[in-house]
């Protein structure tokens, strides 16, 4: 019982602007996967609308307040805000759910990213950035927002969840195997 509760659950956040529950559920690193996974795998597009731009710009936001608190700044929390906005972009822009930062800066082709990556990668795992870095990774992070923003209002992603049907015969079918 608890699971087709925690299912129910599950399927009211991917039908909200919640990018995090879709990332999860076409996330490469799964340990278990089942026929109901692939399923849901494929209601995942009718569950995206263009309002998860929300989502993105106040993870963004929230995550660039943790960064900038850090005394001193690190490289991963910063590399963290860049694959948030770039994943909303890239959302926005083709409908498809990519949370991979070396994948999205093939799109993106910011110069920076790779050099933030092998800091972090090479060095200590809290990699420091240089205070000097402040102000340009400031500037890059409103740019990403505003271009977050503009690919918004551009989107032709729909307004509206079309997958609830679809979810709540997989609910059913689930709770009905049990």
């Amino acid at each position: 019982m608890w699971l087709e509760h925690d299912a129910q659950k599950f399927f009211a956040l991917m039908l909200k602007k919640n990018g995090y529950v879709l990332e999860q559920i076409l996330s490469p690193h799964v340990v278990f996967t089942s026929p109901a996974h692939e399923e849901l795998k494929a209601i995942v597009p009718s569950c995206i609308t263009r309002h998860h731009s929300h989502h993105y710009l106040g993870f963004a936001a929230t995550q660039w307040k943790l960064f900038a608190k850090g005394e001193p700044p690190r490289v991963k929390p910063l590399l963290y805000v860049y694959r948030v906005l770039l994943t909303g972009i890239h959302l926005m822009k083709s409908g498809r759910i990519e949370a991979n930062l070396r994948m999205l800066n093939e799109d993106a082709r910011l110069p920076y990213i790779e050099e933030l990556i092998e800091r972090k990668l090479t060095g200590p795992e809290k990699g420091e950035l240089p205070a000097a870095d402040m102000q340009f990774h400031e500037a890059e992070v409103q740019r990403l927002v505003s271009s977050l923003e503009e690919a918004a209002s551009n989107s032709q992603l729909p307004e509206a969840a079309s997958g609830r049907a679809a979810l709540n015969d997989l609910l059913v079918r689930m709770r009905l195997q049990r």
